[in-house]
């Protein structure tokens, strides 16, 4: 039986999964539930088998040989070495490897040069790469980072809306749907945001663009503040030489027509997804060790 090799991207919302031949041509693939091992690495290791059997099983290939897989992992929360440890010892691959999700994602779209990725979703991260050297900016996590993502948008809206219950901000159509949703009841909304993950948080977050679209003045007041980070970000990213950028992540769309126009000459369309990259990486992985046991 033939060695595979495994891509994955995994983040706040879910975890894809693709198996593919030595030399990188995807078999199959495969999809679970959210793997951010910062967060919930117990759930993310559950999640992360769960998507590689199911890869196997579209490709048609016996789950069981997961076990003989060379792996590459690009996951949030990477960037925290106790939870990368705690992770990497679990994965019942024969190699792995787990590297930032924004990293598979430069991979993807932009697979040679210089160039940055904008990864806009449940976090936010930033990576860029000159003369073949990367690095990152931002991705430190919801507690102390991620400014502009979908989780810290959620958040936000929350607040504000128990502010607006209180009358010490003015209300609007958007805050009086929040609270309906938790019928008028600010202490429900304490409750849901005690036990929210970042995912839950995120899930509001289309819904400021929708109503700021229609002149919501309190959805378009957190969007402008979310934006302004956002840019501050990509200033950096320009200074580090990171051009041309591509804008990732659930809110990427949506996020474009907010961003300052100073910015907007610099944007291009990815060439390939995260999952593309993330097996391209695992195959020159997989060549390498190759290499060496020759």
């Amino acid at each position: 039986m033939p060695n595979y090799i495994l891509g994955f991207d995994g983040g706040g919302t879910s975890c894809r999964a693709a198996v593919a031949s030595a030399d990188g041509r995807i078999l199959g693939r495969g999809k679970s539930g959210a793997a951010n091992i910062l967060t919930d690495p117990d759930t993310a290791l559950v999640n992360i088998v769960d998507a590689a059997r199911a890869a196997y099983t579209d490709a048609g290939i016996d789950p069981a040989h997961i076990a003989s897989a060379t792996a590459v992992l690009g996951l949030a929360g990477n960037n925290v070495g106790d939870a990368v440890h705690y992770v990497e010892a679990r994965l019942p691959f024969a190699k792995a490897e787990i590297v930032s999700d924004v990293l598979i994602a430069l991979e993807g779209a932009l697979p040679a040069g210089d160039g940055a990725v904008a990864s806009l979703g449940t976090g936010t991260v930033y990576v860029v790469r000159r003369n073949e050297t990367v690095s990152y900016i931002g991705g430190w996590g919801f507690a102390v980072g991620d400014l502009g993502s979908g989780a810290r948008l959620g958040q936000a809206l929350l607040q504000e809306s128990i502010l607006t219950f209180d009358g010490i901000h003015p209300s609007s159509p958007l805050t009086e749907a929040v609270m309906a949703e938790f019928d008028d009841d600010p202490r429900a909304v304490v409750d849901f945001a005690r036990k929210a993950r970042p995912g839950d948080l995120g899930r509001y977050a289309p819904r400021l663009f929708a109503f700021a679209d229609k002149g919501d003045a309190v959805a378009i007041a957190l969007l402008t503040a979310a934006t302004t980070s956002i840019d501050e970000t990509l200033d950096v990213v320009v200074k580090r030489g990171g051009k041309p950028i591509c804008l990732l992540g659930g809110l990427a769309g949506l996020y474009r027509p907010w961003i300052a126009a100073r910015h907007q000459s610099l944007f291009v369309g990815p060439l390939a997804d995260a999952l593309t990259g993330s097996v391209a990486l695992a195959a020159r992985q997989a060549a390498a060790v190759s290499e060496m046991t020759a």
